[in-house]
Order: structure tokens, then sequence, then C-alpha cells
């Protein structure tokens, strides 16, 4: 794996600006610190980018913009709200697809810290990297938001969807609606999708339904592919279940599948199947029938993630802070009383 100045600045116990400083020779350093930097850049054998050479004592106007799969449709509406609100300000963006994976997730973050730019936000950035710490360190050297992801006792600006009122929404609306079994569905090493769980699995112990517990996971969940492969795992689900029933998806890919498993068993919707998802993602409405949903409101979270940045570009002492922004329920088509 190639160095980074992360590994520079492990290796000569300093800060990451502080690496930044001694190799663009814009701010004062002590000469002991200094040699102990050039040491370590001699050690790892750095080469340090071109552009962060000739950028001296001035900023990029850019901002690095990390998204997990820009193929599902929540992110790109989150994304053209970021760039609309930062270009009004004269900054344009670098757009990161980490294929949903932690290692690249940070090497795209060097990467970008390399290329000096502005700040950085990071779209449902993966939980390990945000445990480790990773996200901790970066944001002491660069201004740095979260959209979503797990953030309970870290030192970084997020910007949040009330993903458990949400939740809670949807269960008690089918609930309301006389189902009592629901099946949950849900993919793999995600905060948000653990997150959704726990409120699925406390709203039935309230009901006293926990033996009606139906948990279905079908890995990768950010993806077209997720559709496909909900639709095949769904299918072997739906075989051993009584109707009528009710699912609920953690996003609205899921419940396509679902949907789409429900046309290929010849089970109507919602006759015998209700199914709510989580997003409203432009989709979940052209489909027959539309898809109730929980609405994220996407445009505001990256609107509202794009000025917490530029507030902290602005003011780069400033406390870390949390904007927690309110879901609400989307009824459509897809469910009804039993």
């Amino acid at each position: 794996m190639p160095v980074n100045i992360k590994d520079v600045a492990k290796e000569a116990k300093v800060s990451m600006s502080t690496v930044s400083r001694v190799i663009n020779n814009n701010y004062p350093v002590k000469e002991e610190t200094r040699k102990r930097v050039e040491a370590a850049i001699e050690k790892l054998k750095f080469s340090p980018n071109v552009l962060a050479r000739a950028l001296i004592n001035q900023n990029t106007k850019t901002i690095g913009v990390l998204v997990p799969r820009i193929d599902n449709l929540f992110f790109p509406t989150v994304i053209k709200a970021v760039e609309t609100s930062l270009k009004d300000s004269g900054y344009s963006i670098y757009l990161c697809d980490t294929g949903d994976k932690a290692d690249q997730e940070v090497m795209y973050i060097n990467s970008l810290m390399a290329r000096q730019v502005d700040g950085i936000i990071s779209i449902d950035p993966k939980t390990e990297n945000i445990k480790s710490g990773f996200y901790e360190d970066v944001s002491k050297d660069l201004p740095l938001v979260c959209i979503n992801g797990y953030n309970k006792n870290i030192k970084c600006n997020f910007v949040l969807n009330d993903q458990e009122s949400g939740t809670r929404q949807a269960i008690n609306y089918l609930l309301e609606l006389g189902h009592k079994n629901i099946i949950f569905v849900k993919g793999r090493k995600s905060y948000s999708y653990d997150l959704k769980k726990d409120v699925y699995i406390d709203i039935l112990k309230e009901h006293k339904l926990l033996k009606n517990k139906h948990i279905v996971d079908v890995g990768q969940g950010n993806s077209y592919e997720t559709v496909y492969v909900t639709m095949d795992i769904m299918i072997k689900e739906l075989k051993n279940v009584s109707l009528p029933t009710a699912v609920f998806a953690c996003n609205d890919l899921m419940a396509l599948g679902v949907l789409n498993a429900c046309k290929r068993l010849n089970y109507e919707v919602p006759k015998d199947v209700s199914i709510i998802g989580f997003d409203n993602i432009v989709i979940s409405s052209l489909v027959e029938p539309q898809i109730t949903t929980v609405d994220q409101n996407m445009y505001r979270l990256g609107e509202s993630a794009a000025k917490m940045l530029l507030d902290v570009i602005k003011d780069e002492n400033q406390q870390t802070s949390i904007i927690r922004l309110n879901t609400k329920l989307i009824t459509r088509d897809s469910c009804r009383r039993v």
C-alpha cells in the first residue's frame, strides 16, 4: 500500500497538518520538528503530491465528497444538493465512489488530503473507520462533515436523519393496519441497518410480538444488484410465511426487490403482502403499486452538510456539532389493513 501523509505523521509523532506545513513550507515549524518530519519522509520514501508542494498559504476551493455507491439513487440527490450549495460559494468537488469498502474510504481521504482540498464530506461513512478514530484524526487536521453513520460519542461534525423516528413511524403504521407478522429486511455491516433493527425489536417487545421476529439479511445494500439479490432471497422467504404478511425494508432498493419477489410468486401487493421502504428515492413512486416509504429529505441533507462544512472552514476553532433532520412516512399504495 502506498505511503501517505498519515503514515509520515505517525512515524514522526506529529499531526498531519504539521507534515503538510513542512512539505509546503508555509507556516513556521520548530527546527527539531522539521528534521523529524523530513527524516520520516526519507525513511518511508514518501513522495508528496506535486500539487501540495505548489500550494503555499492558499486554499484550493475544492471539496472532497465520498459516497458508498453512486448507483444507489439515494446518494445522487444528496450529492446534487452538496454540489449546488458549494458552487454558490465558489467551490467545486472531487467525487469519490468508495464501493462501500472501508479501505477505499481511507485511501480516498488520504488522497484528497494530499490534494489539499479545503474540506471533506463523507456520506454514510463505514462504522469501522469511525470507531477506529480515523475520522476524528482527520477532523483535527481538516474541516470534515459526515452525513449519517455511527456517531455515538464521536468528536466529528454530523448531519443526520432521525432514522429511529422514521423506522418507528413505519412499523407502528403496519401495526395500526393490523399486521402482527412483520418481516424486517436489512443489509450487512451498516450502522443504519443495525439502528433500524434495534427499533424493530424494541417495538415487537412493546407489543409482546417478539415471537414473530423475522429478520432477513440480503448482504450489501447500496447498489442496483440489491434489487435482484433481495428478490431471490425473498422468493424463498415468502414461500414459508402465512399470508397476509408485511415487510419493512431498510431502503427502497430492498423494497423494490420484495415487490418483484411478490410478482414472481403471483402474490398481490398489498392484498397478500404489505411493503414499506425507506429513503423515498424517485423509483418508489414510479413502480406499480407505488411503495409506501420513509422520506429522508435527501436534498436538505446535502444542503445542510454543505452549509455546516462552509461554517467550519470559516471558523476552524468551532466545536463539533450534530444536526438532526426529521423524517416523514409517505403513505402510498403498497400497504393495506388486514
